[in-house]
C-alpha cells in the first residue's frame, strides 16, 4: 500500500486477457443464483452424434446408466446434457417448444425424472436467436425466453446451453441477460450456459450474467482444435472464479481422433483451466483407457478445487508451456504441457509457483502416481504432445496461503510494483477502516504467520479473526521502513483441522499494511 493510489491507465481487457499477463481485474458481481461453485461435470451428446438418428431417448438413459454403473457419479459427473434436435422445428398452438416425438417418445419430462432418479441433473439446450443453429431450423428463444424458462422449469431442467445463432443482430448482453432474468423468473434454479463462441469478449461482461462463458468456438476431435482451444483459454484466468467460468468448450476424450497422450493433456489443461469437464463421447463405446482418464481423481480435484482459481501461464517458450494452479489448502498443480513434434525438457522451479519456500517438496505425478521429492526443480522430459501433471507440496513447515490467492475487500487489489515479494503478488488493501484480506485455509495449525511490508511510519493494525470471531484485536503490523522491506506478523490461534476463513480487518482509516502470504505453522515463529 502508498499513501496514495495512482489512477491506472486504461487497458483494453482482451489485450490483457491474450498477453497471458496475472492481472487483477475490476470488482465484478458475479451471478448470485447459487450454483456451479466448481466448474460443471457431466455429459453432452453433440461431440460424439451431433443431430444423427442415434441421439435418442435410449442413447440419454444409457449414458446416465453408465455415470451410476461405471462409477463416473462417484468421480463428480452430475449432469446429463442434451444438445441440439431435441424439438420439432414449430412451436405447438400455445407457442411452446415441442419435443420430437421419434427421438423422445417420453417427453422430456420424463426423461429428466428418469436421471434425476439416478441422483443425477438434467440439462437442455437452445439458442439466443429465432432459430438454433442446426440448419433443419429449430425454434429458438429470442422473444419467447420466460415462455422458454417456464417449460424448462416446469420439466425439470437443471442446466441451460444456450447457443447464439441467429440473433437478428440483437445485442449479446440484452439477448443473454433476458434468459437470465427469466431463469431467475422461472421458480427453479437452472444454471446457465452462456455459448457465445467468445465473439463479444463475455469474460469482461458474464460474470453477472451466467455460470458459464464459451471462450472460443467448437471443439473439434483433433490436436490443432484443443491445443488451439487452451491456447485462446488460457489467457483468461483473471475473469474465473466460483460460480462464473471460463469455457474452451467441451471435452473430446473418447471420441478417437486423439492419441493417448493428447487426451491425458487435454483432460490435465482443462482441469487446470478450471473448465467445465462435460463429456463429449459416447460412453456405450468408450475403451477403459479413456474411462480411466476420465475418472482420474486427482486430476478431478484440480478441477473441482473448492478455491476456483484457473492456472496461470509461468513460462511458453517455443510451445514448451508451464502452467501453475493455486489450490485451496496452499498446493500448487504444475503442468509441464509440450506442444512442440519431438521430446523436451520442460522446467521450472517450487519458488517460481509462489509455494513459499521449504527446505524441500513433494511432486505427485497424477498420471504416473509416482511421488518424489525435490529441493526446488520441477522438471521433466515430456513427449510429444504430452502433458506432465503435478501436485507440490511443501514438505514439513508452514503451509503457505499468498496473498493472490485470498480475497481482497472493494478498494483493493493484487499488485506487484514492489519488490521482494513471495509469489506472484501481494494484497494491498483500501485505505479504509474495515478493509480487509480474506484466505480460505485448511486446518490444523497453532500459530498464522503474515508476511507484509508497511512503507509509513505507524504501525497499521488490524483485527484478525478465524470463521467470523475475532481471536486477536488491534494486533499491529508495524513500520518496515519501505515498501519493498518485508517482515512477519505471528500470533497463536487454535485452529482445529477443517476448511477456515482467515481475515485481517483494518482498524483504522490507513487500511492495512501490504499482505504478502499467510503462513500456517504449528509453531509460533517470531515477529
Amino acid at each position: 500500500m502508498s499513501s496514495f493510489r495512482r489512477v491506472a491507465t486504461a487497458v483494453s481487457a482482451f489485450a490483457i486477457a491474450a498477453s497471458g499477463l496475472v492481472v487483477s481485474p475490476p470488482e465484478a458481481l458475479a451471478l448470485e443464483n447459487g450454483l456451479l461453485r466448481t466448474p460443471p461435470m457431466g455429459f453432452n451428446n453433440w461431440n460424439s452424434t451431433q443431430c444423427r438418428a442415434e441421439f435418442t431417448e435410449t442413447m440419454i438413459k444409457g449414458i446416465a446408466d453408465i455415470f451410476v454403473s461405471k462409477g463416473l457419479k462417484d468421480a463428480g459427473y452430475t449432469y446429463v446434457n442434451i444438445d441440439d434436435c431435441w424439438a420439432l422445428p414449430s412451436r405447438n398452438s400455445a407457442g411452446d417448444l415441442v419435443p420430437d416425438p421419434a427421438r423422445f417418445p417420453g417427453g422430456i419430462k420424463a426423461l429428466a425424472d428418469y436421471v434425476h432418479a439416478k441422483g443425477l441433473k438434467f440439462g437442455i439446450y437452445t439458442s439466443a436467436g429465432t432459430k438454433t443453429c442446426n440448419k433443419a431450423g429449430f425454434p429458438g428463444a429470442l422473444n419467447h425466453e420466460q415462455q422458454d424458462a417456464n417449460l424448462f422449469a416446469s420439466w425439470g431442467v437443471d442446466y441451460l446451453k444456450y447457443d447464439n445463432c441467429n440473433n437478428q443482430g440483437v445485442d449479446a448482453q440484452q439477448r443473454y441477460k433476458a434468459m437470465r432474468d427469466a431463469l431467475a423468473k422461472s421458480g427453479r434454479a437452472i444454471a446457465y450456459s452462456i455459448c457465445e463462441w467468445g465473439q463479444n469478449q463475455p469474460w469482461t461482461w458474464a460474470a453477472p450474467v451466467g455460470n458459464l462463458w464459451r471462450t472460443t468456438g467448437d471443439i473439434s476431435d483433433k490436436w490443432s482444435s484443443m491445443i488451439g482451444k487452451a491456447q485462446a483459454n488460457r489467457g483468461l484466468a483473471q475473469y474465473a472464479g466460483p460460480g462464473h467460468w471460463n469455457d474452451p468448450d467441451m471435452l473430446e476424450v473418447g471420441n478417437g481422433g486423439m492419441t493417448a497422450a493428447e487426451y491425458r493433456t487435454h483432460f490435465s489443461l482443462w482441469a487446470m483451466m478450471a473448465a467445465p469437464l462435460l463429456i463429449g463421447s459416447d460412453l456405450r463405446k468408450v475403451s477403459d483407457d479413456n474411462f480411466a482418464i476420465l475418472k482420474n481423481t486427482d486430476v478431478i480435484a484440480l478441477d473441482q478445487d473448492p478455491l476456483g482459481k484457473q492456472a496461470t501461464v509461468l513460462g511458453a517458450d517455443g510451445g514448451l508451456v508451464v502452467y501453475s494452479k493455486v489450490l485451496a489448502n496452499g498446493d500448487r498443480a504444475v503442468a509441464l504441457s509440450n506442444e512442440t513434434a519431438a521430446t523436451a525438457t520442460i522446467s521450472t522451479t517450487a519458488s517460481a509457483t509462489g509455494i513459499g519456500s521449504a527446505s524441500s517438496y513433494t511432486l505427485k505425478d497424477l498420471w504416473s502416481k509416482a511421488t518424489r521429492t525435490t529441493t526446488g526443480t520441477i522438471s521433466a522430459s515430456v513427449p510429444s504432445h504430452a502433458t506432465v501433471l503435478y501436485r507440490v507440496s511443501r514438505a514439513g513447515g508452514p503451509t503457505r496461503y499468498e496473498a493472490e490467492s485470498a480475497v481482497v475487500s472493494e478498494g483493493g487489489t493484487i499488485d506487484a510494483n514492489h519488490a521482494g515479494f513471495s509469489g506472484t503478488g501481494f494484497a494491498n488493501g483500501a485505505n479504509a477502516v474495515g478493509s480487509y484480506v480474506e484466505w480460505q485455509v485448511t486446518g490444523p495449525a497453532s500459530a498464522l504467520t503474515f508476511g507484509y511490508a508497511n512503507g509509513t511510519a505507524a504501525a497499521r493494525p488490524v483485527d484478525i479473526s478465524v470463521d467470523g470471531t475475532v481471536v486477536a484485536a488491534a494486533v499491529p503490523f508495524p513500520a518496515t521502513g519501505a515498501w519493498t522491506t518485508w517482515s512477519t506478523v505471528a500470533r497463536s490461534v487454535a485452529l482445529p483441522s477443517g476448511s477456515h476463513t482467515v481475515r485481517v480487518t483494518a482498524t483504522t482509516a490507513d487500511g492495512p499494511a501490504n499482505l504478502d502470504y499467510l503462513d500456517l505453522s504449528p509453531e509460533v515463529r517470531a515477529s
